[in-house]
């Protein structure tokens, strides 16, 4: 496969989760009561923060790394192992939100809607380093 390829790989394994996440916590702040939406767009607002600095330095790191390969790869050098790792982590960590019982809606809104965008945000950066 073509290096640049590779950049289409991480903004689709970034940014389909990005939308079905944003789809759940857009969903789950339709259900909340008007007065609490003010400070549920607050903790929006910090979790959107945490996860734009957080992503901003692993999107750039794999930009780096996907740049100073050769030109013909793997698939599975896209990341390396650890942001392998982190992507399974994650999955497993939000597999395991779905069936935990009991979780308030507001925390959906407010974290789900922090967290898809940035990924989906962080898509679009990959694929934006695909063109140059």
């Amino acid at each position: 496969m073509k290096k640049r390829d590779l950049y289409i790989v991480a903004g689709v394994i970034w940014g389909v989760p990005g939308v079905i996440i944003s789809l759940k916590g857009i969903n789950a702040y339709r259900i909340q009561p008007s007065e609490d939406i003010w400070w549920l767009l607050l903790i929006t607002a910090g979790v959107l923060s945490g996860f734009f600095l957080m992503f901003r330095r692993i999107v750039n790191r794999y930009c780096q790394r996907i740049a100073s390969l050769p030109d013909r790869v793997k698939i599975w050098q896209t990341f390396p192992a650890r942001g392998w790792f982190l992507i399974v982590f994650m999955m497993g960590l939000g597999i395991a939100l779905k069936h935990i019982p009991d979780i308030p809606s507001a925390f959906t809104a407010s974290f789900y809607s922090g967290l898809g965008p940035m990924l989906l945000l962080s898509s679009l950066r990959f694929l934006a380093n695909q063109t140059s």
